[in-house]
């Protein structure tokens, strides 16, 4: 018995040992410190944060986006010395990343997730290689909830119905041109059918646990399946709430600038 029982605990510490070490990194803004841990299982975001942030790419890189109740970005190579008042945002380290998306991870307040170029350029939602953002968010009430996901779920039909539309532009116009008023019934009935079929499997619902999270401490459900988040917040969320509520110009960039010093592995 007291050999089973000493293989067994031997067992469970040799477990234990090979469970893979989480990863912290220590922010140093300007405004102050923010410690977050990156997740294992968005290994490729997390290994190209790490790569630079040993190459040392963000130190000086400026929080170029701040929008408070909803998030603060940095990740522009431009805005390392950019003058005041210059729009920022549109340059990247000039690659992408394979999207990472897993339901488990949402975005409720203190998220770090990576941010992308639209779907109707990106529809593969892959990630740009250095742009990232924090999620500030703000508390919704159940009722808010559900008239924000009903908005999303409309949108998404909406622009998946565009996109099949526009697949078959010619034809419609075809059947404009000749007056078949029937074929065209027909086929709009075809590609709303077409899109609600697609629809059904983009369609967004949010978990129990993702609507206790929004209704408590809050975040930003509109975001939710459409960017990789590869990590969170866990000291110093009082910096990112003092970033975003930095005066903001017409860009959204802070009037007086907000500057990453430097970002090290803990």
């Amino acid at each position: 018995m007291n050999k089973m029982v000493f293989v067994l605990v031997t067992a469970l510490l040799l477990s234990a040992c090979h469970q893979e070490k989480e990863t912290v990194v220590r922010m140093e803004t300007s405004l102050g410190n923010i410690r977050l841990k990156l997740y294992n299982e968005t290994v490729g975001h997390r290994e190209n944060f790490l790569k630079l942030v040993r190459e040392g790419y963000y130190e000086g890189i400026l929080f170029h986006r701040v929008i408070k109740d909803f998030m603060i970005q940095a990740g522009d190579p431009d805005s390392r010395a950019a003058e005041p008042g210059v729009m920022l945002g549109a340059n990247d380290i000039g690659y992408t990343l394979k999207a990472e998306i897993f339901p488990k991870y949402f975005h409720k307040r203190g998220v770090l997730a990576a941010a992308r170029e639209g779907d109707d350029v990106n529809p593969e939602r892959n990630s740009s290689g250095s742009h990232f953002y924090i999620v500030q968010g703000r508390i919704f009430t159940p009722d808010v909830i559900d008239s924000e996901i009903d908005k999303i779920n409309n949108r998404r039909y909406e622009a998946l119905l565009d996109c099949l539309k526009a697949d078959r532009q010619e034809e419609m116009d075809r059947y404009r041109q000749e007056g078949d008023t029937l074929k065209l019934e027909e086929l709009n009935e075809e590609l709303a059918h077409a899109a609600q079929q697609l629809f059904e499997s983009n369609r967004l619902t949010l978990t129990e646990e993702q609507r206790t999270a929004y209704s408590t401490v809050g975040g930003t459900p509109h975001l939710d399946g459409e960017y990789t988040i590869f990590g969170e917040v866990i000291e110093g969320m009082e910096i990112v709430d003092r970033i975003a509520e930095q005066e903001t110009d017409e860009n959204d960039r802070p009037v007086k600038d907000v500057v990453i010093l430097r970002i090290v592995e803990e």
